[in-house]
């Protein structure tokens, strides 16, 4: 009886050869139907929802403050540097001058501490940082737009306009921007990555929005509750790694336009 009984049990090797076939089974389905590999995707996605609780609620909550700071910044930087750029550029003397000593001033303030004393001063919203960006980023824009343009406005079309009686307005909007479009892209796409960073650095520091749910914010009441020294790591290492990528997607798109406006860097 004893000897029958212990020989019905399965050996450990017969049991993981088991569990090995039933997973194979399960993989072979799963290459093979779409429809189950659907089903267990979907199952996944809503065990891991489970898991992540209202982290996850706010994760989603906090892209929305994120995403609009850094587009809304982007805009304006774009628009006022693309704009200042062309202005110096085509006219230059004395407003050229008055314009680029402008710029050298926005170089030589210190870019956080300008924002949180404004934000501070203005009060705590997500238009005020936002305003604060746009007051500062412009520079880098500026500068390099005006570069392209002060040899742009030397080229034959421009100077057959000119001649055609184009006023300059006209000249500066449609033969000068388009051309100055790609740069004024690029620069854009690093100041998403920018804004976002300091939307995140400001709410972390409490100097955000308080009516807002952020990364930063996220980040800073992990820090206040002491998440690292408790093992809390799902608590603060989602928002970082959210921030961590959207600064690394803007990041990526300006270096796309790079290999498109210097196409000698493709070669290296």
């Amino acid at each position: 009886m004893r000897s029958g009984s212990v020989d019905a049990l399965p050996r450990p090797g017969q049991t993981w050869a088991g569990w090995r076939r039933a997973a194979g089974t399960l993989w072979g389905v799963l290459q093979h139907d779409r429809f189950a590999f659907a089903g267990i995707c979907i199952y996944a996605l809503f065990v891991l929802i489970a898991l992540s609780g209202d982290i996850f609620a706010q994760l989603v909550y906090g892209a929305r403050p994120a995403l609009t700071v850094g587009f809304v910044a982007a805009f304006f930087v774009a628009l006022i540097g693309t704009s200042v750029g062309i202005i110096a550029g085509y006219y230059g003397g004395w407003l050229d001058a008055v314009l680029m000593r402008l710029a050298d001033v926005a170089f030589g303030i210190p870019y956080l501490p300008f924002v949180i004393v404004l934000v501070a001063f203005l009060g705590p919203s997500l238009w005020n940082i936002v305003l604060t960006m746009a007051l500062l980023l412009w520079k880098d824009t500026a500068r390099v737009v005006r570069a392209q343009v002060l040899t742009l406005r030397e080229r034959g079309f421009v100077e057959a306009a000119r001649v055609l009686g184009s006023s300059p307005r006209r000249l500066m909007l449609v033969h000068l921007a388009p051309n100055v479009l790609p740069i004024a892209l690029l620069y854009g796409s690093l100041a998403v990555g920018w804004a976002i960073l300091t939307e995140a650095s400001v709410s972390f520091l409490g100097f955000g929005d308080p009516a807002r749910i952020s990364w930063g914010y996220m980040l800073q009441d992990a820090y206040i509750s002491q998440a690292l020294s408790g093992g809390a790591y799902n608590w603060f290492i989602p928002p970082g790694v959210c921030i961590m990528l959207v600064v690394m997607a803007g990041y990526f798109i300006s270096r796309g336009y790079e290999e498109l406006l210097f196409p000698r860097l493709r070669r290296r």
